[in-house]
């Protein structure tokens, strides 16, 4: 089957259009024996004559009104889908697709993403929370945010620059018929929220000072394994919680929780929102990796 390539179709529109050859091909800044070539090859590959041609005038065939009616609204819709396409390198525009841990998410939501949409709001961000680690682009998605020791090496990551840590809290009335725990090793006596990985597994409670690092299994009446239901339970005295810092600054500033062992939970590795190659990007995604370095510089006020 012969392929066509736009120009001649386009050539045959412009003519019916036009009204005439020379005037076809001024419309498409093309030689007149350009478009007078193109409009025969097309012929020739249909084996149908689409113009009545006389030194004067020129008009469709029977056959070429039927070809017009029908490659009309085609190629009508692929110059719609081409401009569109061409809007979204102007003006951020469409969809952004982001795969992250829920935990990453909850961190840069406000900064980064809200103020992002608050600037752009002719983009629709899709974000997909989920704990195991998937191949962003085999999965449809423009970006991913994983701690950086997760980032795939041959990924372009942005290193999100905050500090994040782990904290350790339970309620005030929890404390108020028991000691503190002064070392890790203390809370394998009391009562403890346990955390359940996307794996199925248990989370281990790691901690760190002085270049002694450690991990607990600890035990408790119950295990969960999303945040928001543990700092329920840690905030209604059931036990004691190990939460990402960001989770429950608010509550320990309030009061509403009490906060131990900080010396033992030492920065951790900082997020990275990371993507490969984007050659002819769309300015939607452009201007998101731009905020995100704004961001990461400290640069963005939200």
């Amino acid at each position: 089957m012969a392929r066509h390539s736009l120009i001649e179709l386009e050539a045959v529109l412009a003519i019916v259009r036009c009204g005439s050859f020379r005037a076809a091909a001024l419309e498409l800044g093309i030689s007149t024996t350009a478009i007078s070539s193109a409009v025969g090859k097309l012929e020739r590959e249909l084996d149908v004559r689409l113009f009545n041609r006389t030194t004067r005038s020129v008009s469709l065939t029977y056959a070429g009104r039927i070809f017009v009616a029908q490659i009309k609204p085609a190629l009508e819709g692929i110059q719609k889908a081409m401009n569109t396409a061409r809007s979204q390198q102007e003006t951020p525009s469409g969809t952004l697709r982001i795969n992250a841990f829920a935990t990453a998410v909850r961190e840069i939501m406000a900064p980064l993403v809200l103020s992002y949409l608050q600037r752009y709001p002719q983009v629709h961000i899709d974000i997909v929370t989920e704990g195991r680690l998937v191949d962003v682009v085999a999965a449809g998605f423009d970006l991913g945010l994983r701690s950086g020791d997760l980032v795939p090496s041959d990924a372009i990551a942005i290193p999100l620059g905050k500090m994040r840590r782990m904290a350790v809290a339970a309620s005030p009335a929890f404390f108020e018929n028991r000691a503190i725990p002064q070392i890790p090793q203390d809370l394998l006596s009391y009562p403890c929220v346990r955390g359940r990985l996307p794996d199925g597994s248990l989370l281990r409670w790691r901690f760190e000072k002085d270049g002694n690092e450690l991990q607990l299994d600890v035990e408790g009446p119950i295990t969960l394994d999303e945040a928001s239901l543990a700092r329920i339970a840690v905030t209604s005295g059931v036990g004691i919680g190990y939460f990402m810092e960001t989770d429950v600054r608010e509550d320990i500033a309030t009061g509403r929780l009490v906060r131990i062992l900080e010396e033992w939970t030492p920065p951790l590795v900082p997020l990275c929102l990371y993507y490969y190659n984007r050659r002819n990007s769309s300015a939607a995604f452009q201007a998101f990796i731009a905020l995100a370095r704004d961001f990461a510089a400290g640069r963005l006020s939200y």
